[in-house]
């Protein structure tokens, strides 16, 4: 009975080190076996007990959407392209809406962004596509 407990201290542990969910419910899945075995039922049952508090939990969290990473377009994101929210001039656009721009010492491909009207001057990087910036009209 007290290895239960014992690997569900050891569990909690892990997971105040790992920052998870999935250490939680690893120990509170083995914290049940322990009260199966402190309640005298057989090592399969103990077993079982385990493992459905672990899945149950599992289920709970995934309803709950605990789980699921947060969804960030990377491609609009400041944090992870530095380049969002930059100047550029645009002297000419073309008819299929794209330019060359100079930026950071260099030509690059633009887009103008869909709700935007070809004009030229100063726009703003509002997301990057691969190598091609896409551009908003600075406000």
């Amino acid at each position: 009975m007290w290895i239960w407990f014992g690997l569900a201290i050891a569990a909690l542990i892990g997971e105040l080190a790992s920052g998870t969910f999935y250490l939680l419910l690893v120990a509170l899945g083995l914290a049940a076996g322990g009260v199966a075995a402190w309640m005298d039922v057989g090592l399969q049952w103990q077993l079982i007990v385990c493992a459905a508090v672990g899945l149950v939990g599992l289920g709970i969290l995934r309803a709950t959407r605990v789980l699921k990473k947060r969804e960030v377009d990377d491609r609009r994101n400041a944090d992870v392209h530095l380049d969002i929210g930059q100047t550029v001039n645009v002297e000419s656009w073309s008819d299929a809406r794209q330019a060359r721009v100079w930026y950071r010492g260099a030509h690059w491909q633009a887009e103008l962004a869909a709700d935007q009207s070809p004009e030229p001057g100063l726009y703003q990087i509002s997301a990057i596509r691969g190598t091609r910036l896409i551009l908003s009209r600075k406000v």
